[in-house]
């Protein structure tokens, strides 16, 4: 080792570990208050525990799922605006364990950026915190990284993991057959996908983030940043009053593409368009980028965001569960016979 003068240290690269110590101080009590049985520990060790035996479960089944929120993303960092893109990540995640019958039970993120800003960092975490707790979920660790040189300043990157649990022969989809109805969840606008497409639709428009938005009230940006919703509680509720066969997320892929994954073959999903009426940031960039309809059912979630396939004779007990909790439900269609989805009717 040489002496008699100061040798390179890790800040020096680029990599502030106190930082990252203030960054774990500051989200601890947001964390905290995700607490639920099951919880071990807190943050900071080496690996994040759970006990399954404390959350109630006999027989579990575990199920995973992990997912970011694409694009979206850069008009968070444009923007500025990151305090709801955490609630985002956890949406993409526990929305997506619900539909295979589970309770979503943990949460872990991944925050990776070029040289972390403590205050950036903690809005984003104390996002993902406010989601978990929304869904029931634990955030019980995660992982910070900094590395110069892979990001842009500003930029940053997001991933989630989350794990639920449900007990054994509870899994969905089961039993799902023709004549069954389906129950269409709202969404609030975009939620986390097609978002390349959006950013092209954006500058087409000439629009910036901060103009006045032309499809409701506050920016662009605000607007098309609205928070993907959780449909965890009211899914569960659903599924634990009997009835539910089965539930498709609508994400990537959009309407077409998400309701045949919960079908045996032979099925088919026949969807009225009619039946509910197209949220007007869809009209919006519909028009914007002379959008076909086909195409534009492809890409999103046209005001749809998780569809419920349900016993018929339990479909009106089970809307009213549903609107009991605040949901906005509308029966768009039944399964019948056939593949894929049959549209009937426009969007409205």
């Amino acid at each position: 080792m040489s002496k008699g003068h100061n040798g390179l240290t890790y800040a020096d690269a680029g990599v502030d570990i106190d930082a990252g110590n203030r960054l774990v101080d500051r989200i601890k009590p947001a964390a905290k208050a995700t607490n639920r049985p099951g919880t071990m520990g807190g943050l900071g060790g080496f690996g994040a525990l759970f006990d399954l035996k404390a959350a109630g479960y006999q027989d579990p089944v575990l199920v995973a799922a992990t997912d970011g929120v694409g694009t979206k993303l850069r008009i968070a960092i444009d923007t500025g605006n990151v305090d709801t893109i955490g609630i985002d990540l956890v949406a993409m995640c526990v929305n997506d364990l619900v539909c295979q019958g589970a309770e979503p039970l943990f949460f872990l993120d991944y925050f990776a950026t070029g040289k972390l800003e403590v205050d950036q960092a903690a809005r984003i975490i104390e996002g993902i915190a406010k989601g978990c707790a929304e869904s029931g979920c634990a955030l019980i660790g995660g992982e910070t990284a900094e590395m110069p040189g892979m990001y842009h300043k500003g930029d940053f990157d997001l991933a989630g993991f989350a794990v639920g649990a449900m007990e054994r022969g509870c899994d969905l989809p089961r039993e799902v057959g023709a004549g069954d109805v389906l129950l269409g969840l709202a969404s609030s606008g975009v939620h986390s996908n097609g978002y390349s497409f959006v950013r092209k639709v954006v500058e087409l428009s000439g629009l910036d983030w901060d103009a006045p938005s032309p499809f409701c009230e506050g920016t662009l940006g605000e607007a098309l940043l609205a928070p993907t919703r959780l449909y965890v509680k009211q899914a569960l509720a659903a599924v634990r009053a009997g009835g539910v066969h089965g539930l498709a997320h609508i994400t990537g892929g959009g309407l077409t593409e998400n309701p045949p994954r919960v079908l045996p073959e032979g099925l088919a999903c026949e969807i009225d368009l009619s039946s509910w009426a197209l949220p007007p940031v869809f009209r919006w960039l519909a028009s914007t980028a002379n959008m076909a309809e086909a195409e534009l059912l492809k890409t999103f979630n046209c005001g749809i965001g998780l569809i419920l396939v349900v016993a018929e004779d339990r479909a009106e007990a089970l809307a009213e569960t549903l609107r009991s909790v605040g949901e906005t439900v509308t029966p768009i269609g039944r399964v019948v016979s056939g593949q894929g989805v049959v549209y009937k009717g426009r969007l409205l």
